[in-house]
């Protein structure tokens, strides 16, 4: 991989110089709150879409957050003197934070971005200069061997990602180290890996100057650098999963044939976790002609792990092309050459057979159960991020249901989860609904259609009578045989507990 015409990054071993970096970032609010404070809601979203005309407007003044601004993200030379007033100017030129830039002025060598952790800390992710949102727009991404910074997809993973204590925690093609950052709040050990050294590098600044303890940084492909022996409670992934002819950029093509990498990657992680451990990854796959999507899905989940796996998106394959020429920038260039490489991606879809990509969430739990259980789901709608409570309910919800069966079912107490709607829809003035419609406001958002009977038993759930009990009252009301009501109800119970309309007491 070259990586000659990216510049020189600032030294990683200087741990010290780093603290007082942050410190100093921090005594001048440069800071996500700060940020906004001083930008504004409009510009400092134009910088989420790589736009900075709104924010050079708004740093136009010589404060010191003004200053580190136009520094570190606007990539404007700034004179000498200013930059001394704020930050530790010789450390910062020695260790290579800062150059020169002609005159008396100083540029910074890479991209510093305030990012909000979930608890409110204050946390900086660094990236490659003009790649501080993840080269929307083909930004910096000319150079196969960029480091992006924070995107979308990174704190979608991020969002999902199950957050309980753990030993250990593994970052498989950590990039900037967003999720290792993340990761380092709750597990022990971290340890990410990278086939790029130079994401490696940038992941132990991001690490440092956020404040976060260091990281294992190992450098290889997927599952390479990991041993044999080595297990773990978490593995995440956010991978060069775009499918794509060739491997021209390395932050975003695996390299591999079609959705191999995705599936190589889901295969692989079942064996390297602990049992009970998560793997959570961001991938796509290809739909292809005269194969169902969701089985061809179901057959990369390893064996002895559950699975949650959730479609967010589809796109036919010039959608798909476009998106991804446009990300390098390559609608900018030679038209003749944008034309040659759109032909050639869908070449390429076209000798595979495959129809459309999608995108989504693929969420492993390594259990000891004899018959695993393996959810495919298209779910396209919006949801309530972080999500990673919701993802480990669901898990437990699982465990629940195939511990009881019908009798135990009934037998058990059940409560509406919280925030839970109940919407009937029908013909105005009509004395029945068409259908009851139950709607979560939390968490996945989802609906569900269910029957009269359903719609009552959900809104007596409150924890204190079986659910025996709730259909033999709902029976005398409805006129309806109780042992009948009995025999046919358990399945709307066991959809409604998966999907999390209602919680075990």
């Amino acid at each position: 991989m070259s990586t000659s015409r990216l510049p020189a990054l600032p030294a990683s071993d200087r741990s010290d110089v780093a603290a007082r970096l942050r410190e100093a970032l921090l005594g001048a609010s440069f800071t996500a709150d700060g940020l906004l404070e001083l930008l504004g809601a409009p510009a400092y979203a134009a910088l989420a879409r790589s736009e900075t005309v709104p924010a050079l407007r708004a740093t136009r003044g010589d404060t010191p957050l003004e200053t580190l601004v136009r520094l570190f993200l606007l990539q404007q030379p700034v004179p000498h003197a200013r930059v001394a007033d704020v930050l530790p100017v010789d450390a910062c030129l020695e260790t290579g934070w800062l150059v020169p830039a002609g005159g008396d002025e100083l540029a910074a060598t890479v991209d510093v971005r305030p990012y909000g952790g979930p608890a409110g800390e204050d946390w900086y992710i660094v990236s490659d200069l003009g790649c501080a949102v993840g080269g929307a727009g083909g930004i910096g991404s000319k150079d196969e061997g960029v480091v992006l910074g924070v995107g979308g997809a990174s704190t979608t993973l991020a969002g999902i990602t199950v957050r309980t204590p753990v030993s250990s925690a593994l970052d498989l093609g950590t990039g900037s180290g967003i999720q290792a950052l993340h990761a380092a709040q709750h597990a022990t050990r971290v340890t990410a890996t990278d086939l790029n050294p130079r994401a490696l590098h940038i992941t132990a600044l991001t690490l440092a100057l956020s404040g976060a303890p260091a990281a294992d940084l190992r450098e290889g492909s997927l599952f390479d650098p990991v041993r044999d022996d080595e297990r773990y409670d978490l593995i995440v992934s956010n991978p060069p999963f775009v499918i794509s002819p060739g491997a021209r950029l390395t932050y975003r093509d695996g390299g591999m044939g079609g959705d191999d990498l995705c599936r190589s990657l889901v295969q692989g992680a079942g064996e390297r976790l602990n049992e009970g451990g998560f793997a959570q990854f961001l991938a796509n796959w290809q739909h292809v002609a005269g194969e169902d999507w969701q089985d061809r899905l179901r057959s990369w989940v390893p064996r002895g792990c559950d699975a949650w796996i959730v479609q967010r998106e589809v796109q036919d394959i010039t959608q798909y092309a476009e998106l991804w020429l446009r990300d390098a920038g390559d609608h900018r260039g030679d038209p003749a050459e944008y034309q040659a490489r759109y032909d050639a991606w869908l070449d390429e879809f076209e000798a595979r057979k495959v129809k459309a990509v999608g995108f989504g969430w693929i969420t492993l739990r390594r259990t000891g159960t004899a018959v695993p259980s393996v959810t495919v789901e298209e779910w396209p709608h919006p949801v309530e991020q972080p999500l990673g409570d919701t993802v480990r309910a669901h898990f437990g919800r699982l465990d629940y249901l195939r511990a009881h069966d019908d009798a135990a079912l009934l037998a058990g107490h059940f409560r509406l989860a919280a925030e839970i709607v109940q919407e009937q829809v029908g013909l105005p003035g009509a004395e029945d609904p068409e259908h009851v419609v139950l709607r979560q406001n939390r968490g996945m958002r989802r609906a569900t259609k269910v029957d009269t009977v359903g719609a009552g038993f959900a809104g007596v759930c409150d924890g204190s009578l079986s659910a025996g009990r709730i259909l033999d009252a709902i029976a005398q009301l409805v006129g309806e045989d109780p042992v009948l009501l009995r025999d046919r109800t358990p399945a709307q119970i066991r959809l409604l507990v998966e999907q999390g309309f209602l919680d075990p007491a």
